[in-house]
């Protein structure tokens, strides 16, 4: 309930600086591999190719005004409390991959991380994030699963939560 006000000014701002909803619902891979939507707060104009942003030849040509303040502020990803809420994410997790990541689609499954309920932040998000290679980011989702606790989880929720103000690995 403390968001919520933030979060309707935050709907407000994309709506008047950029054609489109204020939310982008990406479909996303859950627990078993089940494909649910996600919603964030629209960062990209609404003609951007639904593929992860790393994967775009140059990203910043597709923000919205507020988009780069969105990212880099983390504010973007406020919405998926929704998800959270809904039981279609945790707290901490591996990060829900988009519906069209195959090669990390399968790997996951093959290593026994498709089981877990994904994350608004997770243990390869605080050690690289999007930097990191496919098999990293699987090796480190593999680590978390063998660590998991109430205790390991509340320390990458302060780490998050340092890397953010910090703005460490944040991308634009």
């Amino acid at each position: 309930m403390v968001l919520l006000i933030p979060m309707m000014l935050i709907a407000v701002l994309v709506r008047l600086t950029s054609k489109g909803p204020a939310l982008y619902w990406s479909d996303r891979v859950g627990r078993g591999n089940k494909i649910f939507r996600m919603p964030k707060f629209r960062s990209m104009r609404i003609d951007t190719p639904a593929v992860a942003t790393h994967l775009l030849s140059d990203p910043d040509a597709f923000l919205s005004p507020i988009g780069g303040f969105l990212r880099r502020s983390s504010l973007d990803e406020l919405p998926q409390l929704w998800s959270i809420l809904k039981g279609d994410m945790s707290f901490v997790g591996p990060r829900p991959a988009l519906f069209n990541r195959d090669d990390l689609i399968a790997l996951r499954s093959e290593q026994g991380v498709d089981r877990l309920t994904p994350g608004l932040t997770g243990w390869a998000q605080i050690n690289g994030r999007d930097e990191l290679p496919i098999p990293e980011k699987v090796a480190l989702d593999v680590e978390y699963m063998r660590r998991q606790s109430f205790w390991f989880d509340l320390y990458i929720l302060w780490m998050t939560f340092l890397k953010v103000i910090r703005r460490d690995g944040v991308s634009h």
